[in-house]
């Protein structure tokens, strides 16, 4: 293996690969990619006992002391909470002595009742939820097969994880609407108390552009900005928004490791139902196979799959970027953006984000809220403070 690879230390594992609900934006079951069609609806016991064995080899010829787990689909609840717990135990029970294994399921809460609910709690895995805002309007397009809204059953499943089993929240999910108010999206979250929350931009690119985007305006970078005044000026810390700390963490140096920032080597990996092992799905919103390796569990460790040139591209850093993106001042911080989000037709991925602009006018903004705040308060921050405010007044970038 390359010197320049980094181990996975995220593993998504696609407990069930079919969902009960239809969301009208769905880039997995209503993009480019259909290979989920010829795949089992569930993952096996066998594809499951052998992904519990890859995990365990990677983490021991890596010598991870901590991997994570995330159970996925589809809707993963679909598998029954037996099956993740056991697949849990499973893992845990392979893994190296002195590796911890946090799991968590995401899940779009439609599922969940109290005795699910216990039974992850009992083989201590946590639970992600996947809304868009906390008011039925801002959930109006995930739905069910039959076009009925899933909101009922999702704002139920979301409270009952708060009120009765606290410990195991680990999040909420949104993907950001325009449309909707961003000051009011997000209290609506917060009503729901997740100790983190991440907001994520659609998937898109410049061949399949993401909706309502205006190649004159950035009105996903406003949005942004809006909620984070919001969450900047509150005070105290409500909840963890991850893409709001991250940005904060790099424009001050620090690391971070996320999709959308950064330079970070990503370090997650995808097991399909059939065994498949693939990169990412955010992926299959390009186009079909963009996310295959043409490797599986039984005939291939996870090594073999940081040897593919996808992966390696996304562990290459500044070297897999554009030019325009080496050049720019905000390198550092954006990182070229998710690399989903930079794909032409014709041109692979090695252009900037479709949403670069939105990113220049969002970390602009936070850059400026930390230099101002900085310098308010502590001579001591006088680098990190000299670092935001370059960054802030860096000449603007352009688009392809």
């Amino acid at each position: 293996m390359s010197e320049q690879h980094v181990p996975f230390r995220q593993f998504i594992v696609k407990v069930h690969g079919r969902c009960n609900l239809a969301c009208r934006y769905c880039y997995l079951y209503e993009g480019p990619d259909d290979t989920w069609r010829g795949r089992p609806a569930a993952a096996s016991p066998e594809v499951l006992d052998r992904t519990a064995d890859r995990i365990a080899e990677h983490a021991r010829v890596h010598g991870l002391t901590a991997l994570s787990l995330i159970l996925h689909g589809g809707e993963p609840l679909l598998a029954g909470a037996d099956t993740l717990g056991r697949f849990t135990a499973l893992v845990r029970d392979r893994a190296p002595a002195g590796c911890t294994v946090r799991a968590v399921v995401q899940t779009n809460a439609t599922l969940l009742t109290e005795k699910r609910l216990a039974i992850l709690a009992r083989h201590r895995v946590g639970v992600g939820i996947s809304l868009d805002g906390g008011l039925p309007a801002h959930n109006a397009r995930r739905v069910d097969h039959a076009g009925r809204p899933s909101w009922p059953a999702a704002a139920r499943g979301a409270r009952l994880v708060a009120d009765r089993f606290p410990q195991a929240y680990a999040g909420i999910l949104a993907v950001v609407d325009v449309t909707q108010d961003p000051v009011r999206t997000y209290e609506s979250l917060l009503a729901l108390r997740p100790p983190a929350l991440d907001l994520l931009l659609p998937h898109g690119n410049w061949s399949a552009p993401p909706p309502h985007r205006d190649s004159a305006a950035t009105v996903y970078g406003d949005w942004l900005c809006a909620v984070f005044d919001r969450w900047w000026e509150a005070g105290r810390r409500e909840t963890r928004v991850r893409l709001f700390e991250e940005c904060v963490a790099l424009l001050l140096g620090l690391p971070a490791i996320s999709e959308t920032l950064g330079l970070a080597p990503f370090d997650a990996v995808v097991v399909e139902t059939d065994g498949s092992i693939e990169q990412v799905d955010s992926l299959k919103s390009a186009y079909e196979g963009a996310a295959r390796t043409g490797l599986d569990v039984f005939r291939h460790g996870f090594d073999e799959a940081l040897e593919h040139p996808g992966v390696a591209a996304r562990q290459a850093g500044a070297a897999a970027l554009a030019g325009q993106c080496r050049a720019c001042p905000l390198l550092p911080v954006c990182g070229g953006g998710h690399y989903a989000h930079r794909y032409r037709a014709g041109h692979g991925f090695r252009n900037p984000s479709v949403y670069c602009a939105d990113l220049q006018r969002f970390i602009r903004h936070v850059a400026a809220r930390l230099a101002a705040t900085t310098t308010a308060t502590a001579a001591t921050t006088a680098t990190a403070t000299t670092t935001a405010i370059a960054v802030s007044a860096s000449p603007e970038g352009g688009t392809p």
